[in-house]
């Protein structure tokens, strides 16, 4: 990729992003739904362009935050456990529920994992190694329980309406089934991406 699309390539990702949050609103299946899923994008999107000229992201990291807005999208539009994906994957594997929602948590641990993992290694000491390792898979669960205690907090407050944000189709175990994959989404993401993360990042700091 050339030097200009490099740099053209966040502003090309916002359109993409806004076009899919119009796109998304259009006739959700459940308006409060889609406004508490696709929260993280409405806050996410105004502070990662507010902050592009003094601590742009790699690449890499726009990239990801921006197939975890799709994701959000998506499920806001549907509900997570209403997307027809799911259900494909649903009945191709004979399932009893709706997965949609465990790709949703995968990439809640995933994506933080390397955001974390760049802020971490501009703003900190730390460097690539095992305290920087455990300290963004600590991040990323943390994030994954703060989760879970806002999904906790609105059926408090919204009761049944809630129900369909909280996506537990039943599942008793449906909170630590979703910390779990945030937990394999950030070992995973760490373990698959440190040596292209590392390559982005000693190009974006040598600019």
């Amino acid at each position: 990729m050339t030097a200009n699309a490099t740099r053209r390539e966040p502003l090309v990702l916002i359109v993409l992003t806004l076009a899919g949050l119009v796109v998304s609103g259009i006739e959700p299946l459940e308006r409060g739904t889609w406004w508490m899923e696709v929260a993280p994008v409405v806050i996410g999107l105004p502070l990662l362009v507010a902050t592009y000229r003094r601590f742009p992201l790699t690449p890499l990291a726009y990239r990801l935050l921006f197939v975890h807005a799709a994701i959000l999208m998506l499920g806001g539009h549907y509900t997570y456990a209403r997307v027809p994906l799911g259900h494909w994957v649903q009945e191709l594997f004979g399932s009893a529920r709706n997965h949609y929602d465990r790709l949703g948590h995968l990439a809640q641990g995933f994506v933080p994992a390397i955001v974390a993992r760049e802020v971490f290694i501009r703003r900190t000491p730390l460097r690539p190694g095992g305290w920087l390792f455990f300290l963004v898979t600590c991040f990323s669960l943390a994030l994954s329980a703060l989760y879970e205690l806002i999904e906790w907090w609105a059926a408090l407050l919204g009761g049944a309406a809630a129900e369909s944000f909280l996506g537990t189709q039943g599942d008793v175990w449906d909170t630590q089934w979703d910390m779990c994959l945030a937990l394999i989404g950030a070992l995973s993401a760490q373990w698959l991406l440190a040596r292209l993360h590392d390559r982005e990042l000693g190009e974006l700091l040598s600019k």
